[in-house]
């Protein structure tokens, strides 16, 4: 009898256990089901790096973990979003090329448009380069859904990591509702930046900021809280389209200095972004040349942070009938003939290159890329 008793009692403990199993099992298929998804595109980058001698402060090897390692690491993600992961790429991010940023654009709207499932992108990234990858998708990536750029400034097996809790922080954004029809964004340090405005200050972490503009939101306790909206054009509302594109218009970037010349150009690019407070006589006339051989010639101020009226809004100078006398007179003759340079309004100049390359695969009438500038 007590043989029977204790066998009953294991089937029953067996049942008993079988049952909780199954219970657990669809609570978990339930839960998963509920929670957002995610989709980790991989570039490279620091938050990919491995250091060649682990736990010190020593050199490290960038884009080395793939995406599946990167995620793995991370299981806090879980609690947050089902979070799948595709490889773009495995490089430092000054190995980046635009005819790659055309091409992850193109992947971000494709799986936005066909994944109706996903709430959103996260595109883990190198920082060297992550400011200016993020306005290239601001600009291009012509989805609403969260798009969020992230890295680190610490490789993942550095002293303490920087990138698997901005990491969490991209992804919380990425899946939460308030998010869509924000723009591409970057987050960094649970700073939610606009693209547009986020700039790399220093190596640091925290090295991320948008100057004057301010942060769009924070991450915190309960997840991504925002304080702002973008106001520029972005997603939806942006005219360029790279469907038909592979490839971006040749288009320089120079800084003007005290005795600049401006010879810097061979062969000549589709345009030219310089970053200036005022150039020299000598800068002057080789950029009013290029402008009237066709090139967009755009000034931006080096900071980013000035905003100055656009050539095209002010009335031309006074023309008047009598020739030329002086220097003076001349070089202001040739201002009256020559196509007018564009201005970036608040753009730091490696920005206003970017856009420029866009704004060209539509036109190359300067007029119309300044209207460009004041609206992105």
């Amino acid at each position: 009898m007590t043989l029977q008793i204790a066998r009953l009692n294991a089937v029953v403990l067996t049942c008993a256990s079988l049952v909780l199993a199954a219970s657990s099992s669809v609570h978990a298929q339930a839960d998963s089901a509920a929670r957002p998804k995610v989709l980790v595109i991989a570039t490279g980058g620091t938050i990919a790096g491995v250091q060649d001698a682990p736990g010190t402060l020593g050199s490290y090897r960038a884009g080395t973990l793939t995406a599946e390692q990167i995620i793995s690491s991370v299981p806090e993600l879980s609690r947050f979003a089902t979070v799948e992961a595709e490889q773009f790429s495995n490089v430092p991010s000054t190995s980046i090329t635009t005819r790659q940023w055309v091409a992850l654009s193109k992947r971000i709207d494709q799986v936005l448009g066909e994944r109706k499932d996903l709430a959103g992108v996260v595109v883990t990234h190198g920082t060297d380069r992550l400011e200016e990858t993020a306005f290239f998708l601001y600009l291009t990536v012509r989805s609403d859904k969260p798009v969020v750029v992230v890295g680190s400034q610490r490789p993942a097996t550095g002293i303490s990591p920087d990138g698997p809790i901005n990491l969490v922080a991209a992804v919380r954004t990425a899946a939460a509702p308030q998010a869509v029809g924000k723009g591409v964004m970057v987050v960094m340090d649970d700073r939610i930046l606009s693209a547009r405005e986020s700039r790399k200050m220093y190596q640091r972490t925290g090295g991320f900021s948008t100057g004057d503009a301010g942060m769009l939101g924070a991450v915190g306790g309960d997840g991504p809280a925002f304080f702002f909206a973008p106001v520029r054009r972005h997603g939806s509302t942006s005219e360029f389209d790279l469907s038909s594109i592979d490839t971006l218009p040749r288009v320089e970037l120079t800084y003007s200095y005290p005795g600049g010349s401006g010879h810097l150009f061979d062969p000549k690019p589709a345009g030219v972004v310089v970053a200036t407070t005022g150039m020299t006589r000598e800068e002057s006339a080789v950029y009013r040349t290029l402008r009237s051989a066709g090139v967009v010639v755009v000034t931006a101020f080096p900071s980013g942070d000035n905003i100055t009226a656009s050539r095209y809004d002010a009335p031309p100078p006074a023309d008047t009938a009598r020739p030329p006398v002086t220097e003076r007179d001349s070089i202001m003759r040739a201002e009256r003939t020559a196509p007018r340079e564009v201005v970036a309004q608040h753009l730091l100049p490696q920005k206003a290159r970017i856009l420029l390359m866009v704004a060209l695969t539509r036109t190359r009438d300067p007029r119309e890329i300044q209207r460009m500038f004041r609206e992105y």
